[in-house]
């Protein structure tokens, strides 16, 4: 093993062993879900009786991680913007394009909220993800629009001046193809009658990396207000078939 190899042996186990520490002086269990471990390469998860002899005398989680943010009691979608989702730049920076070039307001609202199942959920299949998350809040153009831009981003549409990006070849390779789900979304959704606010997404999406732009959620405040349907009972506390997803996001380490 080399000295590069060693290192970061020893940088994870440090890792662990903070970890390990901050556990035993929480009040209670906090549990990470198989697909946490997924992620870090294991196909394993701690059983209940395991935990609880680990760290004996103490409950499981069954609420709010107190090492996140609180949320309010009836959270909203400006609350997880500023309170669960990891960044929002990029967001607010594709939205804000949108607004300028004067697109209607569900075209700015889908740019808003199109990688949301990145930045608070899931990489794989964002585009699926974000569109569950909103399906029951928003016009269903805005969901379909945010499901279809996980496949239109990867063919261009010289049209509207559209290619492929440059920052595709750098992530994934000059010979990166995408799979054939993804190539027949893309076929679905060149004939949909919504293809063009899809479209856009991919459009206001591909120059939204500047790391020193001026963007703020405030500026959408009011779309949001008109367009998203915000639950009385707080977001992810309602009966939608998505408010589970929701309520994973706000409580992401609950035993069950």
């Amino acid at each position: 093993m080399g000295p590069q190899a060693a290192s970061q042996v020893t940088l994870s186990e440090r890792a662990d062993a903070l970890e390990e520490q901050m556990m035993h002086e929480l009040e209670r269990i906090v549990t990470k879900s198989v697909l946490f471990n997924l992620a870090d390469g294991k196909v394993e998860m701690e059983s209940g009786p395991a935990l609880r002899k680990k760290y004996p005398g103490k409950y499981m989680l069954m609420g709010a991680d107190p090492r996140l943010p609180q949320m309010p009691d009836k959270p909203t979608l400006i609350d997880f913007f500023k309170l669960r989702f990891a960044s929002t730049a990029h967001l607010l920076q594709s939205a804000t394009h949108a607004l300028k070039a004067g697109l209607p307001e569900r075209m700015v609202l889908a740019c808003l909220l199109h990688d949301i199942g990145v930045v608070s959920f899931i990489r794989c299949d964002h585009g699926y993800w974000g569109a569950q998350l909103i399906e029951p809040y928003v016009d269903e153009e805005v969901s379909w629009a945010v499901r279809v831009h996980q496949a239109l981003r990867f063919f261009p549409d010289e049209s509207l001046g559209y290619e492929y990006p440059d920052m595709y070849r750098q992530y994934f390779g000059p010979d990166y193809k995408p799979e054939p789900y993804i190539e027949e979304e893309y076929k679905r959704a060149r004939k949909h009658k919504w293809y063009m606010t899809g479209r856009m997404i991919c459009v206001h999406d591909l120059y939204s990396f500047d790391p020193n732009a001026k963007v703020n959620l405030d500026d959408f405040v009011d779309i949001i207000g008109r367009n998203f349907k915000q639950p009385k009972e707080g977001l992810g506390l309602d009966s939608s078939p998505s408010s589970h997803m929701w309520r994973t996001i706000m409580w992401p380490t609950r035993f069950l």
